[in-house]
């Protein structure tokens, strides 16, 4: 049964009920490294908007262990990290079980190696495989009324959106977390980097712990006209 409103509650609450998509957009993870408390937020921000669609734009694995670039030599050893970054995967299995995923830098560290090594694709396991997400849609780029969604490697989301004069949410930057509209004669279009869930006080993250503050949040974008950065309270 329909509430009785009029006025602005009323257009209020047909905005809430349009059938549209309502996409959460969940930033890099990096498990097992993700921070404490990013699920609760990501999952209370999907219910704030009433989201109806989950997108992870990628990093959802940080693989430390095996990374190009340096790694503590006292941190977990590759079964260990891999074992406790599953079990905790599993956790956001269970709460978005159906989800698209843009793959991110660290999530193809391991195909990267054995690309390296010389070692058949046909040798290695798909990301649901192993990792237990096999409703998870893992895709380099995806796009929803007319808004493309990458883990943005090649740059910021402003210029992405620029160059390829298309509406971009990205993550892949940590640091940041904005919506900037373009707006021109004839279009309107935005970038919105969504960052991140990342903990910065995890060895894995001890790279960047001279860089800016991580901006821990999420974004949810509507029917490809709204775009709305969620931060997390720290």
């Amino acid at each position: 049964m329909r509430p009785r409103l009029s006025g602005n509650k009323l257009k209020a609450y047909n905005n809430l009920i349009r059938d549209e998509r309502r996409i959460l957009v969940i930033g890099d993870l990096h498990e097992p490294f993700c921070l404490d408390g990013y699920i609760e937020f990501c999952q209370d921000t999907y219910a704030r908007y009433n989201c109806n669609q989950v997108i992870f734009i990628g990093d959802i694995i940080d693989n430390h262990y095996s990374s190009y670039h340096e790694t503590d030599a006292d941190g977990l050893g590759g079964g260990d990290e891999l074992d406790l970054a599953i079990e905790k995967i599993a956790q956001w299995y269970r709460a978005f079980p159906v989800a698209d995923v843009t793959i991110g830098n660290h999530d193809r560290i391991i195909m990267r190696k054995a690309f390296t090594g010389s070692i058949p694709r046909r040798w290695i396991k798909s990301y649901n495989e192993v990792l237990g997400t096999p409703n998870w849609n893992w895709v380099e780029r995806i796009e929803y009324d007319n808004v493309q969604f990458v883990h943005g490697e090649g740059g910021t989301a402003r210029t992405k959106a620029k160059n390829d004069m298309m509406s971009t949410v990205q993550g892949h930057i940590h640091t940041q977390a904005y919506t900037e509209f373009h707006v021109g004669k004839n279009f309107k279009i935005f970038g919105m980097q969504v960052g991140c869930g990342v903990d910065s006080k995890s060895y894995a993250a001890a790279y960047a712990k001279h860089f800016k503050k991580q901006a821990i949040g999420c974004g949810v974008v509507i029917g490809g006209h709204t775009a709305i950065n969620v931060l997390m309270d720290l």
